[in-house]
């Protein structure tokens, strides 16, 4: 995105993590921290610097802010995301619905703290074109997995599987959106919830 030197970019190099690469690292770790803590909007960058043990001016020979510092962060998660949703395309449509499941409201980043620090990437999205591009990217990606699963149905509850898709991905962002705001939705009920319904969807129920 930028022509700085290597040592400023996010993304750690390759092979062996250099010291460089855990700096970066623990700036991502205290950035997601402090989000965690006090939202994104309420985090300083002494905040940041603090949490990572380091000064400011330390912080800005990585990053060239706190928005930068999310930026690259997100496209870092967004690409793990992907790429463990990619994961699933080998097993069966069945076993297939059922990791996806699993995978948003049962996984790592499936506590009420991930999906608050997810809901906060998006906000800040709203108004800052890197990260609205990075979660275009994310939304698409999901979309096309989602359009792939109906497309391995033999019948389905919407004929076209790309209008399934979207379908599907506004409820599993809307169920993981309840799961925060709605005391009376756990994650239980989501992922028993999204799971049923994608089967309904896959004319499997």
């Amino acid at each position: 995105m930028n022509d700085a030197p290597s040592v400023r970019a996010g993304k750690p190099t390759a092979g062996k993590p250099t010291k460089a690469d855990q700096r970066r690292r623990r700036i991502f770790r205290a950035l997601h921290d402090c989000i965690l803590a006090q939202g994104y909007v309420r985090t300083t960058l002494a905040e940041v610097a603090a949490s990572a043990g380091m000064s400011p001016s330390h912080l800005l020979y990585y990053f060239r802010g706190k928005e930068d510092i999310l930026e690259q962060y997100f496209q870092l998660v967004s690409e793990r995301f992907c790429s463990r949703l990619d994961s699933f395309r080998r097993a069966e449509l069945s076993e297939q619905i059922d990791q996806l499941a699993d995978f948003w409201f049962r996984g790592e980043t499936s506590t009420r703290q991930e999906i608050g620090f997810m809901l906060e990437c998006f906000g800040a999205a709203v108004h800052d074109d890197v990260l609205k591009h990075t979660k275009a990217e994310f939304d698409g990606h999901c979309k096309a997995h989602l359009t792939e699963i109906f497309d391995r149905a033999e019948r389905r509850l919407v004929d076209d599987s790309r209008d399934s898709a979207e379908l599907a991905y506004a409820m599993m962002i809307g169920l993981r959106s309840a799961v925060y705001f709605d005391d009376s939705v756990d994650l239980e009920d989501a992922h028993r919830l999204f799971k049923r319904s994608m089967r309904r969807m896959c004319g499997l129920d």
